[in-house]
């Protein structure tokens, strides 16, 4: 089996299950406890803290430890926006081409505390522009939040640009990076804060990770014992943590080296698709994407139909985010690209994982994997 689904989740790296494997054993106190075994355990959660600091360029004390990149797109969102409502700051901007944590985020705080979002344009690619930024820009604006990198498509904000037009404005920005971690550079974005998820980067599921710089006031979302310095209460995951960084600090040491090695395979198979398929069209940003992330659209299919297809011969992919598997509408993203709603439906969305097609991959093996996809659509289009 060929799994290409890595945007959904990926498999726990030996690495990963032997760093975190003490705190899953002897190694089990509470960091709150105040004797040695609980002690051992707030020290391995500080090492933790400030291993995650260090890959996003930020300080350990700015670091909220999660229970993935949900709630970190929570806490960020509502939690940044609801602690500037007493200064009459009651507007956010995103755009309809985030995560639904993000979106979904947006719209709690509209119905429960009268914040109106402005939904920035996005180009048929997928990009959003430092102009159009500037523009929707208002004295109230309490936050700007975007994806690093697009979760279906795979499109690349230039974040530094739109940061330096948040900042000048005095408007904090929050990146959601759980797709962007381990491929692109998340040290000198100029964001205020940065949402990680620990399964896209070969930790257990369940874990994650908000930083949120110093200065930045933010209203905690969960209410208890005051863990996290008072923005996140809740009995720390340790072994969730001690995970996280030791997956981001591995993934962050191989960065450079997949993403020459995957982006090449990507490219090629992108070619071999496009040259295959007469149907094929290539959605998000042809150039600023990741490497690992391909969507096509193949009009006059099923995307439902080719992923079946795919899989009997051996390969796993997705028609797009796994938040929205099982849901019959065609993705809000491809719709906000301004693809038709019977072409988006028809979508395919393949995510190599930082091994690209494997380390015993033949040298052909983009243009094998191209034919398969061939095949199936082939087989669709002929029922």
């Amino acid at each position: 089996m060929l799994y290409l689904d890595h945007a959904a989740t990926s498999p726990v790296r030996a690495e990963v299950r032997a760093a975190m494997a003490p705190f899953l054993g002897d190694a089990f106190g509470n960091p709150s406890s105040h004797h040695t075994v609980g002690e051992a355990a707030a020290a391995a959660l500080d090492d933790a803290r400030a291993r995650v600091a260090a890959v996003l360029g930020m300080r350990p004390g700015d670091v909220v430890f999660t229970s993935g990149g949900t709630e970190a797109n929570n806490l960020a969102v509502k939690g940044i926006v609801l602690a500037t409502l007493a200064r009459g700051r009651k507007h956010l901007v995103t755009t309809p081409i985030e995560h639904e944590s993000i979106l979904a985020s947006a719209d709690h705080l509209a119905r429960f505390h009268d914040v109106e979002t402005t939904m920035l344009p996005v180009s048929g690619t997928g990009i959003v522009t430092p102009a159009d930024l500037a523009a929707a820009l208002r004295p109230d604006t309490a936050l700007v939040s975007l994806g690093h990198a697009n979760n279906e498509v795979g499109t690349v904000q230039d974040v530094p640009g739109l940061a330096a037009v948040a900042s000048g404005a005095g408007v904090p920005l929050h990146v959601d990076a759980v797709q962007s971690a381990g491929w692109l550079a998340l040290r000198g974005l100029g964001a205020d804060a940065v949402s990680i998820a620990g399964h896209k980067l070969g930790a257990p599921k369940g874990t994650g990770a908000v930083a949120v710089r110093g200065r930045i006031q933010i209203e905690p979302v969960l209410h208890g014992g005051g863990q996290e310095r008072g923005r996140r209460s809740g009995t720390e995951n340790v072994a969730g943590a001690v995970a996280l960084a030791t997956a981001l600090e591995l993934a962050e040491a191989e960065r450079e080296q997949a993403c020459r090695r995957v982006g090449a395979q990507s490219r090629r198979f992108i070619d071999a698709v496009l040259a295959a398929v007469r149907s094929a069209r290539l959605t998000g940003d042809p150039v600023h994407r990741l490497p690992g992330t391909v969507s096509f659209t193949f009009a006059g299919t099923s995307g439902e139909a080719v992923l079946l297809e795919l899989e009997r011969r051996g390969v796993v992919s997705s028609s797009g985010s796994a938040c929205a598997a099982g849901s019959d509408e065609p993705s809000p993203v491809l719709l906000a690209l301004g693809i038709d709603p019977a072409v988006a439906q028809t979508a395919v969305r393949f995510t190599f994982g930082r091994a690209g097609l494997g380390p015993g991959a033949p040298e052909d093996a983009p243009e094998r994997l191209a034919g398969l996809v061939a095949e199936a659509v082939d087989r669709v289009t002929a029922l």
